[in-house]
């Protein structure tokens, strides 16, 4: 089942287009705005992002191209040609033309999945001396001993792994694993990547792989 992130600022185009690919046995998820829909792809890695804009904003689709490997598909109102080439030129794979048919927009929907290869979606990631399986949820080490990681530890681990040296944000992965309401309970993150620390870096006083930015958030460092 293919993953599809929808991020777009028309709510009823939204919901209309989430109800229509349920009915065809897509996941989805949604997003109101390109800053949320961060933490959504950070954390769920879908296959597709399709981007609806009341404009064509090259500097829209380059920020979320920035934090989203997946493919994109653009949604905006017909403006001249060079507008739509400048957002093909920014990271979009597609362009589509509102108002559009349904028929058609699914087609598109195909098109881009089938050509997007499934080795884009890293599986395996090593943190040093070790192996770090994401589909198996598995960590490996030295003569296959293995390392058990909780779930709460895989729902921090797997975006900074999937987004290796981009800073994720404190609030994107709090509210990602716990929910919105624990968006400033920081000491937990503290809690959990000082144990993560301990399970994965080679000296976790000095960690050389999980790395903190002050102030803001965390990344993954190869």
């Amino acid at each position: 089942m293919n993953r599809i992130l929808l991020v777009g600022a028309e709510p009823q185009l939204r919901q209309a287009l989430d109800l229509t690919l349920r009915a065809r046995h897509y996941e989805v998820r949604t997003a109101p705005d390109p800053a949320r829909a961060l933490t959504q792809a950070a954390t769920w890695d879908p296959d597709l992002v399709v981007l609806d804009l009341d404009l064509p904003d090259p500097e829209t689709v380059a920020g979320v191209h920035g934090w989203s490997r997946r493919p994109i598909i653009v949604l905006a109102r017909h403006t001249e040609p060079h507008e739509e080439v400048a957002v093909l030129d920014a990271g979009a794979d597609d362009y589509i033309t509102k108002p559009f048919g349904i028929d058609e927009f699914l087609a598109r929907v195909r098109a881009v999945i089938r050509r997007t290869p499934d080795s884009t979606r890293p599986h395996i990631i090593d943190v040093g001396d070790l192996r770090v399986d994401l589909t198996r949820k598995t960590v490996t080490g030295t003569e296959g001993k293995m390392v058990h990681l909780t779930p709460i530890e895989w729902a921090i681990l797997e975006p900074l792994l999937r987004s290796p040296r981009t800073l994720i944000e404190r609030k994107q992965l709090l509210t990602a694993v716990w929910g919105p309401g624990h968006a400033t309970d920081t000491h937990y993150l503290r809690i959990y990547l000082a144990s993560l620390r301990h399970k994965l870096e080679p000296n976790p006083s000095r960690p050389r792989h999980l790395i903190t930015e002050p102030g803001m958030g965390y990344r993954f460092e190869p």
